[in-house]
């Protein structure tokens, strides 16, 4: 009798088809090596199953094949760095990667939450790489980049959460390429006093922290961060230093409702956040939060439609919209509507005075 091996990707493994054997002791018997090897979301693998729904045509993209990604995935590669692009499965890759984009991820590729929502590996974090912030910097210079967004992993290990690696890495992009701009979207520092007034001391162009969901939602899909805290991280950038951009995002498609997004963007405008994102839930693996429903494009424009009319100076909410989605242009038109803004300020206070 033939007995079919069939990839299971909810464990990484393999199963047999016909024989009562459990999947890790297939593993062991085809590839020895694979039985000792970590699963990626240990957390989640005795989870029930969610079944992954069929993505819509206005989701759906094609795979990378253009030259210059090939190109920027050989830079990553070269400099050793870590991009939550691929990461984090976002689908923007092959038109990111295709115009040299790319988020750099630093502190390494593990992260130490466990999010339902998140295809990061979670575990236990290595060491602090000291030589990464110059990669980083040399690597925004080769790429030429005129916009850069710096991410990161959560290091609750850390005494400081990551914030001092954060502030080296911006200086070292500055020294390679002062040209470039920088947006960082950092973890939320929860329980690291300190940590945050080191960050905004490096004078990032964009602060970037996502709220992610609804705050009925934590519980279970942001379960070890808290929706006030990471709402009083950005409140708290703004009065430090009123220079820098602030930015923050939520998903859809977790089984939010509409006014709980409203009132989401009310928060986010009490905290004077500029930039506001809204984009689609995909589920990574069948492990991993389930997606309630797919929101159409035209809920996405109403969603804008609102967020504009709260006051956001730039908002981005199409399915398909991910933290550093357009950072380079957004940024652009970013630094133009503040200085509408201000310009219509000072043009209604002279009338005014007149």
């Amino acid at each position: 009798m033939t007995t079919r091996i069939l990839v299971d990707h909810r464990a990484g493994g393999a199963t047999a088809a016909d024989a009562p054997e459990t999947p890790a002791a297939v593993i062991a018997r085809i590839v020895p090596s694979a039985a000792t090897a970590p699963l990626r979301h240990p957390e989640k693998a005795n989870r029930p199953d969610n079944p992954i729904k069929r993505k819509p045509d206005w989701i759906r993209v094609k795979a990378p094949n253009h030259p210059v990604y090939h190109e920027t995935r050989n830079l990553m590669r070269d400099n050793k760095l870590v991009t939550v692009c691929e990461e984090a499965a976002c689908p923007n890759i092959g038109e990111c990667w295709s115009q040299r984009h790319a988020t750099m991820m630093i502190m390494g590729g593990i992260c130490t939450r466990a999010c339902s929502f998140c295809n990061i590996t979670t575990g236990m974090p290595h060491a602090l790489d000291e030589d990464e912030p110059r990669r980083v910097g040399d690597a925004v210079a080769a790429l030429g980049l005129r916009h850069v967004v710096i991410t990161s992993v959560d290091r609750d290990d850390l005494r400081d959460g990551g914030a001092r690696h954060f502030a080296r890495t911006i200086a070292a992009i500055r020294a390679a390429a002062p040209e470039t701009t920088i947006e960082i979207l950092t973890p939320d520092f929860l329980r690291k006093d300190g940590a945050l007034e080191v960050v905004v001391e490096a004078r990032p162009d964009v602060f970037n922290h996502n709220l992610e969901t609804v705050p009925r939602l934590y519980p279970t899909i942001r379960p070890g961060a808290r929706y006030f805290h990471s709402l009083r991280l950005l409140d708290e950038v703004k009065r430090l230093d009123p220079g820098i951009f602030t930015k923050s995002g939520v998903m859809v498609g977790l089984g939010e409702s509409r006014s709980e997004v409203l009132q989401v963007m009310d928060d986010m405008r009490s905290a004077e956040i500029d930039f506001l994102t809204v984009g689609q839930y995909l589920q990574p693996t069948v492990k991993h939060a389930a997606v309630d429903r797919f929101v159409e494009p035209a809920e996405f424009e109403d969603y804008a439609r609102m967020a504009r009319a709260k006051g956001f100076l730039l908002v981005s909410a199409t399915p398909l919209t991910r933290s550093s989605y357009h950072a380079d242009r957004d940024f652009a038109e970013l630094r133009g509507a503040r200085e509408a803004a201000l310009l219509s300020a000072a043009t209604r206070g002279s009338t005014a005075v007149a």
